[in-house]
């Protein structure tokens, strides 16, 4: 029986790039974000293998009811791609805006702890995979970052997460871009990260044998 991928922030970018890579290597995957439309037209696109669940991933009852349906269709989850995430206009901390801060960190953090939370019953039962988007940000230190501040919650969490999966079997990856050409740029970057090359790096860790545990994949451009 062909495994499931979850993936949040699937509508576009990463999230989509991940999809389709999975749908080709055999998975089913369920597609989670807020944009109806784009999702529709990727399931559409990706054929009987995809699920599309719009959906808030910043509503905790929302992400339990995507996986609960998800899990029901499918027969099961085996992995979770919590890929959703944002940034702010206004940077820096005296010039930044608290109300953009508190957007940001329901998305980066809350979001990503929701999707753990309601994941951990699916994959205790799969021995499954929790994979979630970290960044350079949150591996190094950016002058006045609130942004990089929650993607070093992310390395951090994902650690944290990947031991205590390890007691049922299961693991968890913190996936780590540089800059990369995605709609979160106002101008198309060629040169930088493309979301394929983040997508073969969240498959090559899904693929591993059960014997190999990939906690990290730090990926930057090559220009």
């Amino acid at each position: 029986m062909a495994k499931t991928l979850v993936i949040t922030g699937a509508s576009s970018g990463i999230g989509a790039a991940t999809a389709k890579a999975a749908a080709e290597a055999g998975w089913n995957v369920a597609l989670l974000a807020r944009s109806a439309d784009k999702l529709e037209a990727l399931a559409g696109e990706i054929g009987d293998a995809a699920l599309a669940h719009p959906c808030d991933v910043t509503k905790r009852d929302e992400v339990t009811e995507a996986l609960k349906r998800t899990a029901a269709h499918f027969g099961g989850i085996d992995a979770v791609f919590a890929n959703a995430g944002t940034g702010v206009s206004k940077p820096g901390i005296g010039n930044g805006d608290p109300d953009e801060w508190r957007a940001m960190i329901d998305v980066n953090i809350m979001a990503v702890l929701y999707a753990a939370h309601a994941a951990i019953p699916h994959l205790k039962k799969t021995k499954g995979h929790f994979v979630v988007t970290g960044s350079k940000a949150g591996r190094d230190t950016f002058k006045g970052s609130v942004y990089s501040a929650t993607k070093w919650f992310v390395h951090g969490f994902g650690e944290n997460l990947a031991e205590e999966m390890r007691e049922f079997g299961g693991r968890a990856t913190v996936i780590a871009p540089g800059m990369v050409d995605t709609a979160f740029f106002d101008e198309p970057k060629p040169t930088k990260i493309q979301a394929e090359d983040v997508a073969n790096a969240v498959m090559f860790t899904l693929s591993q044998p059960e014997t190999a545990a990939v906690r990290e994949i730090y990926l930057m451009p090559n220009d």
